[in-house]
């Protein structure tokens, strides 16, 4: 009989070894470390190699969450990589993760939301797991978005860095998932998205010529968007949990820009000491951004069993999230 609990196991992240500061950017961009630092909080990101691709970095993500676990590949019984940014349309990333790590016949497959990849596949992974059509899922969060940026844009190209986080999730006694809540509204695409690519508008010459294939974001109509949703997603996960404000012990949101970060800890209440940020590390590596902030923050020793966790993120689509989670033993 299938045990109806989930925790959580295993965590690890990565980082490509490329370095890009504010000061980098300066060289060719109409900027400066001033004002990066002072509208974004971002200090320096993490730039894939030309040979890099999102599952070299999602692979050794992975390793660390089974080393983690004391794991290997052939325990975990499904796959799931959150990437808007795959090696391929097709096949799926995850399905290359799994097999490089030696698990070529486990079923795998990918979750496309853009920021709020790892908040729709925590939730989907959970439910794979607690109703028992899987014992052991790894999630794992992973981006090049360096890859799809226009470097001659000032709005964008310092936003976004590379990187992966991964989970292990597992059958357990006491459940760990409190509550999920999960939104999206497509009605004006073109605020976030990459114009040129898939089948409405096919990747050309032309296109290529326009900067077409890179991505194209409206800042401050995202910006106002992003604080409103998460905010209205944490209360409904809460509520559904029956939890208050008062109850969280710690705040893990997506790093997409500190001011909506601090916009959304002020409402909640949060201190600083409570709301886990790298953003200054990292910049925005979309889906990967919350897991490489978890995962830093259990190997640092900051999650403590008992502890009531909210992971919250907004991003493409547009689309929003956030999960209650609480911290086993």
């Amino acid at each position: 009989m299938p045990l109806t609990g989930v925790k959580i196991v295993g965590v690890g992240h990565h980082a490509p070894a490329r370095i890009v500061t504010n000061g980098d950017l300066e060289q060719w961009l109409d900027t400066s470390d001033e004002w990066i630092t002072t509208r974004t909080g971002m200090k320096r990101r993490h730039w894939a190699s030309p040979g890099e691709a999102t599952s070299d970095l999602a692979l050794v993500a992975a390793n660390g969450a089974l080393q983690h676990a004391g794991l290997q590949a052939g325990d975990i019984d499904c796959f799931i990589v959150c990437t808007v940014t795959p090696d391929y349309y097709f096949p799926a990333t995850a399905c290359l993760v799994a097999a490089r790590l030696g698990a070529k016949d486990a079923p795998a497959f990918d979750v496309s939301i853009a920021c709020s990849g790892f908040i729709y596949g925590l939730t989907v992974a959970s439910a794979l797991v607690r109703s028992g059509v899987y014992g052991r899922v790894m999630l794992i969060g992973a981006e090049t978005l360096s890859k799809i940026l226009n470097m001659e844009d000032r709005a964008t190209a310092i936003l976004f860095g590379d990187g992966a986080g991964a989970v292990i999730l597992e059958t357990a006694l006491e459940d760990c998932f409190l509550s999920s809540e999960l939104g999206s509204d497509a009605s004006r695409p073109e605020m976030l998205y990459v114009r040129s690519s898939g089948s409405r508008r096919p990747i050309d010459h032309a296109a290529l010529d326009e900067k077409l294939n890179l991505i194209h974001m409206q800042g401050r109509e995202v910006f106002k968007s992003a604080v409103t949703k998460m905010i209205e997603a944490t209360d409904r996960a809460l509520a559904k949990a029956n939890l208050t404000k008062a109850d969280v012990t710690f705040l893990i949101p997506h790093q997409a820009n500190k001011r909506i970060i601090d916009a959304a800890a002020h409402y909640l209440n949060m201190p600083s000491d409570k709301v886990v940020t790298n953003i200054h590390e990292y910049g925005n590596t979309a889906a990967a951004s919350i897991p490489i902030a978890l995962s830093e923050s259990v190997q640092a020793g900051m999650i403590k069993p008992g502890n009531v966790i909210v992971f919250v993120a907004f991003g493409g689509g547009l689309s929003w999230g956030a999960v209650a989670w609480r911290w086993a033993a």
